[in-house]
């Protein structure tokens, strides 16, 4: 099989713009979160949310336009390259404005709006779709982008996960009661729900064959994917935890890696009742030795579709530093998180980093990082 190594990344939240920014900012614990001002919340849960300062002023196009320009660092791509965007609702403040009977821009609005976007942003003519998998949609992207290369069906795709905050989503998370009136506390014992965030990142990816050629270096390979449906329940996951269990399951294999090499996770972890329990109940079953995880969700908001293109350059990141960041928000972990999640930073060692992300419908996907050099 052709390894698949990520050699250039980016990312812009709520916490900052461009990964050592971002990077330093979850280190020192600090939050974005902090109260919604582009559209009033008094009929809503929550009040608060992880947006983007620079986004919040109306867009003579879409605000999606202004998120792509911020990841302006990706250069040198490849002719020929895939293009891969992940996002669960494009630009969705399109479709407000038509209701609110504004000027929109049609051509904005869909999933493949954004691929064409990012496409012609950068120039691009290569093959490229929208992958639009609920919550887990970048880290299904990664998946997809990693099985072509190591097929042999491309040498480089870009992955490039990006999500709004808009009313019409805070509205949605709001109805369904899914959102926290206080503040994102993942894998708390007093976790009430989670808070919405926006953001973008890409992940260049490229077979060893071309990264060579090309003179690349490889911030880290992903060494395995796994993608799979609790076929459960519409928004909430398995309570067993059992699809989570086989994403993870074939990623492990696929990189030919036992649990005990594992040496960190970057968990979903939105903070919310449901999705954290699964979550430790399959880290559980699959991890005999306490393995350390973390959340980003309580610093950045969760930043649906694009969540696990951030939190793949987290990962990176924390293999490079042998550290994962700490857990904003967790007060008194719950009993089966006990000292594997922190408040504080945690020391890891070894050479592969699990990150999961799960979503509505049941999905779930996982990938393995191994870090740069180790593969």
């Amino acid at each position: 099989m052709i390894a698949v190594h990520v050699v250039q990344v980016d990312a812009v939240t709520a916490i900052g713009r461009g990964v050592e920014t971002l990077w330093k900012a979850l280190h020192a614990g600090k939050s974005g979160l902090s109260p919604v001002r582009r559209f009033a919340t008094d009929r809503y849960v929550a009040h608060v949310a992880g947006c983007i300062p620079a986004l919040d002023a109306e867009h003579p196009c879409s605000r999606l336009d202004a998120l792509v320009d911020m990841l302006s660092s990706i250069a040198d791509v490849p002719d020929g390259c895939h293009l891969l965007t992940a996002s669960t609702k494009a630009g969705i403040d399109q479709l407000e404005r038509t209701v609110r009977g504004q000027a929109d821009r049609s051509d904005r609005l869909l999933g493949h709006h954004v691929a064409n976007r990012v496409a012609a942003h950068l120039g691009l003519k290569g093959p490229r779709q929208n992958v639009s998998a609920a919550c887990a949609s970048a880290t299904v992207a990664l998946a997809l982008g990693a099985s072509r290369i190591a097929a042999g069906q491309a040498d480089a795709v870009l992955v490039c996960g990006l999500d709004l905050i808009s009313e019409f989503i805070f509205s949605g998370f709001s109805s369904l009661m899914a959102l926290s009136p206080t503040m994102c506390r993942p894998f708390d014992v007093d976790r009430d729900g989670l808070l919405l965030g926006e953001g973008a990142a890409y992940v260049l990816l490229m077979s060893d064959p071309l990264r060579r050629r090309e003179g690349r270096e490889s911030l880290g390979c992903l060494a395995g994917w796994g993608v799979s449906g609790d076929a459960h329940h519409i928004t909430a996951p398995s309570r067993e935890g059992e699809g989570l269990i086989r994403a993870v399951g074939q990623a492990l294999e696929r990189a030919a890696l036992a649990p005990d090499d594992i040496a960190a996770i970057s968990a979903h972890g939105t903070g919310s009742v449901y999705n954290d329990a699964m979550e430790l109940k399959a880290f559980g079953r699959l991890f005999e030795h306490r393995v350390p995880f973390h959340s980003v969700k309580g610093a950045t908001g969760h930043t649906m579709g694009a969540s696990g293109a951030i939190e793949t350059v987290i990962g990176l990141w924390s293999l490079r530093h042998q550290c994962i960041p700490p857990t904003v928000g967790l007060g008194t972990p719950e009993p089966a998180a006990g000292g594997r999640v922190s408040a504080l930073p945690q020391s890891i060692a070894g050479d592969s980093l699990l990150v999961t992300n799960s979503g509505f419908g049941g999905i779930n996907a996982a990938v393995i990082l191994a870090r740069g050099g180790a593969s």
